[in-house]
């Protein structure tokens, strides 16, 4: 999927303890997002949609937990890479021609990734 990334966590046990990571990998899996070890090696990736690592990362806040100040800040920091994700199609599509009246279809399907028809309705509603 488009929205899907990968964050590495190198050392993720040494840095918030077994427990701790064991509890987070059951979070994440109710947030449709995987915390897997890489291979044998000590290094951890979490992957999943940027909407709901975000989510994740909202829950893992609420659990005022000392331990997984590293973990948030970590995922914080990747996800400011990813942004673009983070924003929903049409909100997107909203944007780029509000920003840019004279955009074309075919600028709106490259840098969105939408299809015609979706680009057709943002600009229809951008419109009105």
């Amino acid at each position: 999927m488009a929205n899907e990334i990968t964050i590495h966590l190198p050392s993720l046990i040494h840095r918030i303890g077994g427990e701790k990571t064991k509890q987070t990998k059951t979070i994440a899996l109710q947030y449709q997002c995987f915390l897997k070890r890489v291979r044998r090696s000590r290094h951890w990736v979490l992957m999943g949609e940027a909407m709901s690592i975000q989510a994740l990362v909202v829950c893992l806040q609420a659990l005022n937990d000392d331990d997984l100040r590293y973990l948030i800040k970590k995922i914080q920091t990747a996800l400011t890479h990813h942004s673009d994700k983070l924003e929903p199609l049409d909100a997107k599509l909203l944007r780029l021609i509000s920003q840019n009246p004279g955009i074309t279809l075919g600028e709106l399907i490259q840098k969105t990734q939408c299809t015609e028809a979706q680009a057709r309705i943002a600009r229809f509603n951008a419109d009105v």
